[in-house]
């Protein structure tokens, strides 16, 4: 007798499950994706509106510490399926990439769209059906499959799809609370600075935190700050402001000069200059930079000049709301999961992507993981489902 076609439900149609999907009908899997929206890969295709990084370059021990506390659970996963993979598997769909200057990976068409509609020609011919407007309906109401990986992404960006509301349907089911990861913070700007700056980039500059130091950009926002050196720095800030209440990151306006360097140009007379005239003259700084540093005497630091320059300091009230975050920290806890990814307590149910508790900075890494646990899930269903 012919063994049974193995039938296999992912809900969820962002990377993760799109990946899962491929992996088990790949395998001879008959699989049915299932999202609550209209449309598949919202938030992929918003994530790829500014160049989609795919992954990213660096040495992959390197890459794998990136994972912090969740680099023993995802490392598995990543191996099996590295950077290189991921390359060879975008470039398998038409899509050439490139590595920029900073290591990270991008289609050289920088854009979501092509890479996701060869992706769905992909799935179409593995006979994978997606079915929209379809939302999971919880462990005890999901339709008969002989295994089902979900892949229902965290808490950021909800508008697209993932509104991190799947926790009350695990019920007596481990979740680390869901928070912004990769994100923004509130600063009380006054009134005249936020009218003046809210939108204006910091360029070529370096954020410090926590003995921690990044070099790269920033955007003044009319409530707060944002960008990728924040970004790099969201996590201990988070933590420290839930810990502590606001935290202090400082700001160096010219990383590319020493302190000694500053304070002997500012050390000239200012011959009745204007602030703002005397920074631009003396340093180049202009624009919001010299704002920052009007707005931090005004706010009552110290009149030290140079000291401002290279480590104005910005309070930090809390974080920017999920709604507003790159992606989510925390998930279901690791105590919950086997090796597999399945859930102990729920044979042949498996979890991949935002779901799983962990977080990582922007430059490839979000991505990656998303797509190496769902393919690590879609190959565990597809293993349990064979069993029966």
């Amino acid at each position: 007798m012919p063994r049974p076609i193995p039938r296999i439900a992912v809900f969820g149609a962002g990377p993760a499950g799109l990946m899962a999907a491929e992996a088990a009908a790949s395998g001879g899997a008959r699989v049915a994706v299932h999202d609550r929206m209209a449309a598949p890969a919202r938030k992929f295709l918003m994530a790829g509106r500014g160049g989609l990084n795919l992954t990213h370059g660096e040495d992959l021990e390197a890459f794998l510490d990136r994972y912090g506390a969740a680099r023993p659970f995802l490392e598995p996963a990543i191996r099996a399926f590295p950077p290189a993979a991921l390359v060879a598997w975008c470039e398998g769909l038409g899509e050439p990439t490139f590595t920029g200057s900073s290591g990270r990976v991008f289609p050289r068409s920088m854009k979501a769209s092509p890479l996701l509609r060869a992706w769905l020609r992909r799935l179409d011919g593995l006979g994978v059906r997606l079915h929209l407007r379809s939302p999971w309906p919880g462990l005890a109401a999901t339709p008969p499959a002989d295994a089902t990986v979900l892949a229902l992404g965290g808490a950021s960006w909800p508008r697209l799809g993932s509104d991190g509301a799947w926790p009350a349907l695990l019920p007596g089911v481990a979740v680390t609370p869901l928070r912004p990861a990769n994100c923004g913070f509130a600063v009380a700007w006054s009134a005249v600075f936020r009218s003046r700056f809210a939108g204006a980039p910091l360029k070529r500059i370096a954020l410090a935190f926590a003995g921690r130091r990044v070099l790269g950009e920033a955007v003044v926002t009319a409530a707060g700050i944002e960008g990728g050196a924040v970004y790099a720095l969201a996590a201990p800030l988070r933590e420290a402001i839930a810990a502590h209440g606001p935290a202090t990151l400082t700001l160096d306006l010219r990383p590319d000069l020493a302190a000694e360097a500053v304070a002997r140009r500012l050390a000239a007379p200012r011959r009745g200059q204007s602030l703002g005239n005397f920074l631009r003259k003396a340093l180049g700084l202009e624009g919001v930079q010299a704002g920052l540093v009007q707005e931090a005497l005004h706010a009552g630091a110290p009149g030290d000049l140079a000291a401002l320059v290279k480590a104005l300091p910005l309070r930090l009230e809390a974080p920017f709301g999920l709604d507003r975050a790159i992606s989510t920290a925390g998930g279901v806890a690791w105590s919950e999961l086997g090796p597999d990814l399945m859930l102990r307590r729920h044979p042949g149910t498996f979890l991949a992507g935002e779901m799983l508790d962990w977080e990582a900075p922007t430059g490839g890494y979000l991505l990656q993981a998303c797509l190496a646990t769902g393919r690590a899930a879609g190959l565990a269903a597809l293993d349990f489902a064979r069993l029966g």
